[in-house]
């Protein structure tokens, strides 16, 4: 009798096995080709250190676009956001695995390794700092999986011939080429006389390839009357800049490049001011300047300081796209959406869109589609992006904003433009 009632069961279950045509059990091609429940990514930020108050809000840009593909948002026309999760993966989600590299290198790769190793991500994104996205992005290589920056700009990042590393910002070489087209136009416009240029830059991976890239350039430039007399580098620990803003100073520049982070920045100006420099014009790579906290800390001294951006507050009128991201972005972290911040969004919203058009989260496929597809995004004036044979976004999401009456103002190319451009600064005392 227990014999026949163990045959029993055993039939009953082989019965369901077949019923349910292996779902049940990890047999066969068709449980091997399932859709995965959750996908994970990592993103690896500065959550601690020098940078924590930026990774923070980069940190809260990823998490909207989370909030955007996991949830439905049918009021933002971008992909992912009608319905809930990766329709091309069954409805997964997306879980976005956060990991702080502190500004340190070294932490970034271990953490991009920590990552892949034990978090199982199936791709990466990150990490603001050029010099931590350079060893990450190796890491990711070695492994072989996609890896998507958002705001790091080192021109170098895409000379490298890696397979699996895409960028979306424009790199220090496009914004150098941006940054003397748009001195042209103040000569040209308002006569402006801009002449002698010079680059201030921190010494790390996003400072020296900025003054590489200006150096690079300036031979094209020089044609139109530009020449660069001087170079001033600083430490990546500086805590007082007396002698950099000296040499400033003796430069008598008209135009002044800056690669600086927002503690860097805050100290230049302020000694700027305590100096007497004032330069025609001064433009930032992305990184201090375009940090909203640049007008916090420094008040009537930020107006009319200049430089690159993908968004500014003053184009959401303009943008519904970009409105309706900032309204839920400024939910979470209390101010409004900038450059790096929405192109780090922009790099979370891409890979997941690449992996939902694979519709799978092998690597071999979803770098095919990052690598051949152009991607809607309208959040940027662009509107798309499209990675090149070297992983480089094609299309510039770049406008030159210039800080007018304590807000960004969109100064140029003219289309875009919200306000009308300062062509030079007045005297500290005028302002």
């Amino acid at each position: 009798m227990k014999k026949r009632c163990v045959w029993v069961v055993i039939g009953v279950v082989l019965a369901t096995l077949l019923l349910l045509g292996g779902a049940a059990f990890p047999l066969g091609k068709s449980a091997a080709l399932a859709a995965p429940q959750v996908v994970k990514i990592g993103a690896i930020f500065p959550l601690t250190g020098p940078a924590a108050a930026t990774g923070v809000k980069l940190k809260y840009a990823v998490e909207v676009a989370q909030e955007i593909i996991n949830g439905a948002h049918p009021e933002i026309a971008i992909p992912l956001a009608k319905d809930a999760g990766l329709p091309g993966l069954g409805g997964a989600k997306v879980e976005f695995v956060f990991a702080d590299h502190q500004a340190n290198p070294e932490v970034a790769k271990s953490e991009a390794e920590r990552l892949i190793q034990n978090e199982k991500v199936v791709a990466l994104i990150g990490c603001y700092h050029s010099s931590c996205t350079k060893p990450a992005s190796q890491v990711a290589e070695r492994y072989g999986i996609p890896f998507v920056a958002g705001s790091s700009s080192s021109a170098a990042l895409t000379e490298r011939g890696l397979k699996w590393f895409t960028r979306i910002a424009p790199n220090d070489d496009m914004e150098t080429k941006f940054f003397f087209d748009y001195l042209k136009f103040l000569n040209q416009k308002y006569n402006a006389g801009i002449k002698r240029v010079g680059v201030v830059f921190i010494d790390n991976e996003y400072g020296v390839h900025a003054a590489e890239m200006v150096q690079k350039w300036i031979e094209t430039y020089k044609k139109d009357g530009f020449e660069l007399v001087a170079l001033v580098k600083y430490p990546t620990t500086v805590s007082n800049v007396d002698t950099e803003v000296q040499k400033v100073k003796a430069a008598r520049l008209d135009a002044i490049f800056h690669a600086s982070y927002i503690g860097d920045m805050t100290l230049f100006v302020k000694k700027y001011k305590e100096l007497n420099v004032v330069p025609k014009a001064v433009l930032s790579y992305c990184g201090g300047f375009q940090d909203p906290q640049f007008v916090i800390n420094l008040g009537k001294d930020a107006e009319y300081f200049a430089g690159s951006n993908a968004t500014t507050p003053a184009l959401f009128a303009k943008m519904d796209v970009v409105k309706k991201i900032n309204d839920l972005y400024k939910a979470k972290s209390g101010v409004d959406i900038d450059g790096p911040t929405i192109e780090d969004f922009s790099s979370a919203m891409i890979i997941a869109d690449a992996i939902n058009r694979a519709g799978s989260t092998d690597p071999v496929k979803v770098l095919d589609v990052l690598k051949t597809a152009t991607f809607d995004a309208p959040y940027f004036v662009s509107g798309k992006v499209k990675f090149d044979a070297k992983g480089q976004n094609e299309y510039s999401a770049s406008v030159m904003v210039q800080v007018l009456g304590g807000k960004y103002e969109a100064v140029w190319p003219e289309e875009f433009k919200t306000a009308e451009a300062v062509p030079a600064f007045p005297a500290w005392s005028a302002r």
